[in-house]
Parts: C-alpha cells; sequence; structure tokens
C-alpha cells in the first residue's frame, strides 16, 4: 500500500510537471506566432506609407537615377503625410544616417521594372478603366499590384527606409498597441515589455522596465530585406508567463493535489488505527493477565483457608480460625478493590461518576492519605517526609477521591523503589494555585513511558520482572480526577534517578 501511494504521488507530479513542460512549449510557440504577426504588420504598414508617395515621384520622372531619386525625395515628401521627408532635419538625431543618404544607392534596375510595368498597365487599359483604378481606395490599389510589382516596390522602398531612424519608422505606442492586440485575440492574460535593438545595440523605441536578462524573452527580426537580412530586432520580456503557464493547469493540479491528500490522509488515519487496535489488543492481552493474577492469588488463598478451617484440628482452636476469618475478610476486600477500580474507570469515561465537591485543605488530604501507607513505608524501612509551605491550601474537591488520588501516587512511589522507599512532599504557593509535588527515589522512567503513564492499561515493561503488580488503571482514574477537579498534572522522571509527580489545583478564596 506504501509503494503504491509513493507510486501514484510520483506520477501525479510527473503528470504535472510534464504539463507544464507542455504548456510552456505552447506558450513559446503563441509567443513567437505573436512577434511574427507584429514584424509583419509594423512592415506593411510602412510600406503601405511609403507606397504612394513614392508612386507619385516615379510618376513624375521618364528615367531614374539615384540622384533625382534623392532630390525629389528632398523637396516632395513632407512629415505632413505622416510617411517620410528626409528634409528640414528629420534626422537630426541620426546625422550619420542622414550624411549616409546623401550617397544612398537603391536598386535602379527594380525602378525601371517599376516603371516598365507601370507604362504596360497604363497602355493596356482604357480612360474608364484608369477612372475607376483611381477611385478604389489605397488598400485595393495595393492589392492591385501583381508580386512582381510589389516585390520591386517592396526592396526599393526597403531600401530607403533602410536610412530612416528606427524611432521614426515605428513608434512605442504601436509596439504596444500590436502586442496588446495579438494577446487578446489568444487570450493570453500575461504582462510584457518590449525594446528594439540595432546590432545588438539598445535604440529609443523600448519599455522603461524592458532586461535582456529576464527569462522569458523572445525575439524576431523587423523591417528584413529581400536577402532575409534585418539590423533590427525586436525583443518582447512576458513578465507573467510562469503565473499564466500555472495558471492554465490551476484547476485540475489543485484538485489531484486535493484527491492525493485526501488518500495520504486516509491511508494515515488507516495506517494509525491499525496500530492502536494492535497496541490496545496487546494492551488488553496483558491487562487479563495482571487482572487474572490479581484475583487468582486472593482465591487461591481464600480457597487454602477455608479448607484450613474444615480442618477438624483448625477448626477446633477458635483463635486459628479467626486468624483465617481474617485473611478470608482481607482477600475478599483486596478483590473488591480491584473490581472497584476497574467499574470507576468505566463511570469516569461515561461520565456517569458523580464527584460531590466540598471546601477541603489539600494538607488535611496529604496527610489523611500519608497515614494511608505509612504502615507498608515502615515495613519497608523507608519514610515520607513532608514539607507543606503553601500557605493557602483551601481547594474545592472530593475528599475521598482526592485522598484516592495521593495514595496511588504514593503506593506507585513505594512500588517502583527497588531499596527502601524515600518520599518527600512539597505544597507551595503560585499565583492562585497550590502546586503539590511528589517526590521518590526508585527506579524512575523513561521518556517514553512519561508520555504514556497517565493512559489507560498502561505500564511500563521492567524486563523479567513481575515483582511490581497492578493493572495500569492507577494514575488513569488519577489523571481523570484531577482533570474533573480543573486541575493539572505532569510527571518529571529519569531513569535510575526517581520520578516527581506534579499537582496543581485553583485555589479558593
Amino acid at each position: 500500500m506504501s509503494l503504491s501511494l509513493i507510486g501514484i504521488i510520483f506520477v501525479q507530479g510527473y503528470w504535472i510537471n510534464n504539463t507544464v513542460e507542455n504548456n510552456e512549449e505552447q506558450f513559446s510557440f503563441n509567443a513567437k506566432q505573436i512577434l511574427i504577426s507584429v514584424s509583419n504588420r509594423v512592415q506593411y504598414r510602412e510600406f503601405e506609407e511609403m507606397f504612394f508617395p513614392f508612386r507619385e515621384i516615379l510618376d513624375s520622372i521618364e528615367e531614374p537615377d539615384n540622384k533625382t531619386i534623392r532630390q525629389l525625395l528632398n523637396i516632395s515628401i513632407d512629415n505632413t503625410t505622416k510617411s517620410f521627408a528626409y528634409a528640414n532635419g528629420i534626422l537630426e538625431e541620426d546625422y550619420k544616417l542622414f550624411s549616409s543618404f546623401i550617397n544612398f544607392n537603391i536598386d535602379t534596375v527594380k525602378l525601371k521594372n517599376i516603371l516598365n510595368r507601370n507604362i504596360d498597365v497604363t497602355t493596356q487599359n482604357s480612360q474608364n478603366n484608369n477612372i475607376k483604378q483611381n477611385s478604389k481606395s489605397k488598400l485595393e490599389r495595393i492589392k492591385g499590384l501583381t508580386d512582381l510589382q510589389r516585390k520591386d516596390y517592396e526592396i526599393v522602398i526597403g531600401q530607403i527606409a533602410s536610412f530612416i531612424p528606427i524611432h521614426r519608422r515605428v513608434k512605442k505606442e504601436e509596439i504596444e498597441y500590436l502586442l496588446k492586440k495579438e494577446l487578446e485575440e489568444r487570450d493570453i492574460k500575461v504582462g510584457f515589455e518590449y525594446a528594439i535593438y540595432s546590432n545588438a545595440l539598445s535604440t529609443k523605441v523600448r519599455s522603461d522596465d524592458f532586461s535582456l536578462d529576464h527569462p522569458a524573452t523572445y525575439a524576431i527580426p523587423l523591417f528584413v530585406d529581400n536577402e532575409g537580412i534585418s539590423k533590427y530586432q525586436l525583443l518582447v520580456n512576458f513578465t507573467g508567463k510562469k503565473q499564466y503557464v500555472l495558471s492554465t493547469i490551476k484547476g485540475m493540479a489543485i484538485l489531484s493535489i486535493i484527491f492525493t491528500l485526501i488518500i495520504v490522509v486516509a491511508y494515515s488515519s488507516a495506517l494509525s488505527q491499525l496500530m492502536q487496535q494492535r497496541q490496545i489488543s496487546q494492551i488488553k492481552t496483558d491487562f487479563i493477565n495482571n487482572m487474572t493474577h490479581e484475583l487468582k492469588t486472593p482465591i487461591a488463598t481464600i480457597n487454602l483457608a477455608l479448607d484450613s478451617i474444615k480442618n477438624p484440628k483448625i477448626g477446633g482452636d477458635p483463635e486459628k480460625v479467626q486468624r483465617y476469618m481474617d485473611m478470608i475478610r482481607e482477600e475478599n476486600k483486596r478483590m473488591h478493590a480491584q473490581v472497584e477500580n476497574v467499574l470507576r474507570i468505566s463511570q469516569l469515561e461515561k461520565n456517569e461518576l458523580n464527584i460531590k465537591k466540598e471546601r477541603q485543605e489539600l494538607h488535611d488530604i496529604i496527610e489523611d492519605a500519608v497515614t494511608h501507607v505509612s504502615l507498608i513505608i515502615e515495613n519497608r524501612e523507608g519514610y515520607i517526609k513532608t514539607h507543606l509551605g503553601a500557605l493557602k491550601s483551601s481547594v474545592l474537591a472530593n475528599d475521598s477521591h482526592m485522598t484516592n488520588v495521593v495514595v496511588n501516587i504514593l503506593d506507585n512511589a513505594i512500588k517502583y523503589s527497588e531499596t527502601e522507599p524515600k518520599i518527600d512532599i512539597y505544597t507551595e504557593n503560585v499565583k492562585n494555585s497550590i502546586v503539590l509535588k511528589i517526590r521518590d527515589q526508585g527506579i524512575g522512567m523513561s521518556k517514553v513511558a512519561q508520555k504514556k503513564i497517565f493512559e489507560k492499561f498502561f505500564r511500563e515493561h521492567t524486563g523479567d520482572l513481575h515483582n511490581v503488580k497492578g493493572h495500569g488503571l492507577g494514575l488513569t482514574y488519577v489523571k481523570r480526577i484531577i482533570d474533573d477537579h480543573h486541575g493539572q498534572i505532569w510527571v518529571e522522571s529519569e531513569r535510575g534517578k526517581g520520578s516527581t509527580f506534579i499537582i496543581k489545583l485553583p485555589l479558593i478564596s
């Protein structure tokens, strides 16, 4: 089951990672298509704007040459046409380009081809057709060009436009508008930064926060000539690429993770319950064995006492009979106490034990509890010393149950002392509470035992020693009673150095 669960988690992780990679590839493909579309639109827009002024120039000359074209461009095309203009300082920021334009050289063969094709079209069309041709929109007139005509125009116009500085050929607003439009058409919601570079050098056409180091940077040549060469590149950073890619699988990924977590939690819960059931089963087995042992001894003692009383020799001696009767009575009380202990725990769990509380002095309860175990302490040649330093000891408590609490702790201190038991009892006031500490010098307990000591049926294993009797209910009872009195109990212990049980109860005025 564990291997299968790990396998499912790895498969889910692989699927999510693979989907992210596929979506990143799809995003990269869309980004390249967006840049191609923007580049084509910018180049076509420039061609549209330069086509008609240039066409008018060609229509006004018979034999084109570079000098004539340059002169006509300088005087004929001004800035009001929203096309291109070279006169009156339009290239003031790019003086080198202006200087090179003075000696610019365009393909005169292409110009002649354009003129010849224009003449052929003019001779073939009638006057009515010419009027109809002139009445067409600019877009229709451009679309009406043949492939050869269009190609010739593109080559020559591209050569002329190459002398214009890039910040005159394309505006930042145009780049932003086209990028936003392309992203909206593809329903891609990401931010972007852009820049145009010329021969790896930055130009003025760029956004404020563009960075070449951005991981999601895509580039496309801009204003490509007829040979496929361009000195300009449009670079775009898609700033929200990672978030967009993750958002495309967010829904399925979240569902997948939730379902996987449910499986993990359910599996962990089932495994925990199995281990708990196994532990409970072992504890119950130990409890039955201990309880059997606890009841078997007094029963055997009672049987022996009864058999002895039946003996005529013993039956004729009143003292011996009384002795055996007292023995039977004590063993019967012992069995009754064991059964009562189990029943009290059961009643506490069901909240059926009615504990009536009255004003009590905790010091009096401690003294009373000490008297219950004083004979056992004397037989073991040990001692119990009280250091009752609390000035206030009034608590709201049940005398009987609280006495049993102290007796249970003292009894444990005695049982788990290998030599003579040495027990010290301390009290002190802490704010509005009284703290009771019962310290012994017994065998102590491990860290694990300290965490489980108040659990039902728990008894720490002491190797092959079975001299300590009990069935793990005494401290469970103590914990329930202290909780019912709105107090706290915990233990501090170290193996081989004894234990200290600490009880904190609220005082009453």
